[in-house]
């Protein structure tokens, strides 16, 4: 019996466990975030793939059964041909989850108009991959995108609070439902981004829904593992909580603090040594 893995390229996908964390908290979980290779979201696919299934591999090593890819990125770029190309080769009895297909599940039962806006990093948006996976649960949905590269850096230094925030937000808040006016339900599709919803909130119209991941990756979870006893067996439940880092693990505490919401004391893995 072993955790539940959680990978994100960094720090993001802290929140997304923290809703885990709360909906599950009977298992133990290993966090690993590749801090030292962020961000993601600007990389190319083969190197995405290469450095998503690395770390897939140094959870699989530490004994998780389960992995949970709490990252847009590495779900939109490496979750496909890591369960059907690498799994069957390196671990058959071993799954792999991402975070996008439990948010569109939900999206066409949300929106009322039909339309939905996707706010992402600019790999997540190139990937297409919430317009493909939108239009296999819910064909009618039109779906519109828009990058926001500014908002993983300030949440990354601790700006997201900030005064000079609130223009950044804006700008893309702007720039998304400018492409209609139809748009009735934000996704934030970015793990870091619950981060900017107070302000997010400050400048959206009354009347649209802006919705997170966490709780719905959580609730996603919880149902696979009611669907999948033979999984859920195999995990052990200690209530325990254990991170790695592959940079500083004095930063990353830090950092962990305001995403997860509480102290850690994380340990490093050198990412040279994931190779």
């Amino acid at each position: 019996m072993g955790p539940i893995g959680v990978f994100d390229s960094g720090y993001g996908g802290l929140t997304v466990l923290k809703e885990i964390v709360t909906e599950l908290p009977q298992y133990d979980y290993i966090y690993l975030g590749d801090n030292a290779r962020a961000p993601y979201g600007n990389r190319g696919f083969d190197t995405i793939h290469t450095y998503t299934l690395q770390c897939v591999q140094r959870l699989f090593d530490m004994g998780c059964p389960l992995v949970v890819l709490a990252c847009n990125t590495a779900s939109a770029k490496a979750l496909r041909t890591i369960q059907q190309k690498d799994l069957p080769r390196i671990a058959p009895d071993n799954r792999v989850l991402g975070v996008i297909r439990p948010t569109t599940e939900m999206v066409g039962s949300i929106t009322q108009s039909g339309e939905v806006g996707i706010l992402a990093t600019n790999g997540t948006v190139s990937s297409q991959s919430y317009p493909i996976e939108i239009a296999k649960f819910f064909p009618a949905v039109k779906v519109f995108q828009q990058a926001c590269p500014m908002w993983v850096p300030l949440i990354e230094n601790n700006e997201h609070e900030a005064d000079g925030a609130d223009y950044f937000v804006k700008e893309y808040l702007d720039k998304i439902l400018s492409q209609s006016t139809n748009i009735d339900t934000l996704v934030l599709a970015c793990t870091h981004y619950p981060l900017l919803l107070r302000k997010i909130r400050q400048h959206v119209p009354s009347g649209i829904t802006v919705l997170g991941q966490g709780k719905l990756v959580a609730r996603s979870l919880k149902d696979y593992l009611h669907r999948h006893p033979e999984m859920e067996q195999r995990l052990s439940k200690n209530g325990q909580q254990t991170f790695y880092t592959t940079d500083d693990p004095g930063i990353f505490d830090q950092m962990a603090e305001i995403f997860f919401g509480k102290t850690v004391t994380s340990a490093k893995i050198d990412a040279e040594k994931l190779k």
